[in-house]
């Protein structure tokens, strides 16, 4: 992959990248980048309730759903890799032998940005847990002392993708992704999520609230580009640029 540009989504259960960053996921793979998503969990405790209320299920059936689900949607949005840690959820806490694992995922893809939760979501401590989880792997795979040999990651930009309940959890936006392009793929990932229906609909409305956002902040009505659909982002660390 070294001379391929590469984006990783480390996503707490296995929906989140959909309903979060697909439509960056589908757009930058078709602008070459090769995506991975790494799941760290199915979400089989925790965000399978439609599964749950079957009668006669299991845990290890609600996994196999929420994986074909996954694939189903990672599939829809053109993604290049998907993997799953099966870390398990509610609460999810990995041992350091799957922080390890981690890490050598992102030296594998050595990716020119990263993909993950906000800082602070009381509803749900999995996506605070990854978040925080994302920045330590993140430094681990930049140390030179871990795996000596092995290439060590640069400095990747790591963007915290929209929560749920935005206005509970600090999350501040600093960019804003059109994704109008995209979204018949994003809508079609979607709708991969049966477990998860009642949100269709929720993660619709919201991509067109934040293409409100990328008209104004684009130029509003002197000129902004017509985003139909568009995703926000907040990034960690300081980004360089040669002009604005």
């Amino acid at each position: 992959m070294s001379n391929t540009k590469t984006a990783l989504v480390i996503s707490a259960h296995s929906a989140d990248f959909v309903w979060r960053c697909g439509g960056a996921i589908a757009l930058h793979q078709e602008l070459g980048y090769y995506v991975t998503v790494l799941c760290l969990s199915y979400g089989e405790r925790g965000e399978s309730a439609k599964l749950w209320k079957q009668s006669g299920m299991s845990l290890e059936k609600v996994k196999s759903e929420r994986k074909a689900e996954a694939e189903a949607a990672a599939r829809a949005l053109e993604v290049h890799d998907i993997q799953f840690l099966d870390c398990g959820d509610y609460p999810l806490e990995l041992s350091e032998e799957q922080k390890f694992r981690v890490v050598d995922v992102i030296r594998d893809v050595q990716p020119n940005f990263m993909l993950s939760h906000s800082q602070y979501d009381p509803y749900n401590t999995d996506h605070m847990y990854t978040m925080k989880l994302s920045l330590e792997v993140r430094m681990i795979a930049q140390a030179w002392g871990h795996k000596p040999g092995q290439k060590v990651l640069g400095a990747p930009q790591l963007y915290l993708f929209e929560p749920h309940q935005t206005e509970q959890m600090g999350w501040k936006p600093d960019t804003f992704l059109d994704i109008t392009s995209v979204w018949d793929k994003k809508r079609a990932a979607i709708e991969c999520m049966e477990g998860q229906q009642h949100l269709w609909d929720y993660y619709t409305r919201v991509a067109q609230n934040r293409a409100n956002h990328f008209r104004r902040n684009s130029g509003g009505q002197a000129g902004g580009r017509a985003a139909e659909y568009a995703e926000g982002f907040q990034s960690v660390f300081p980004r360089t640029v040669d002009e604005l």
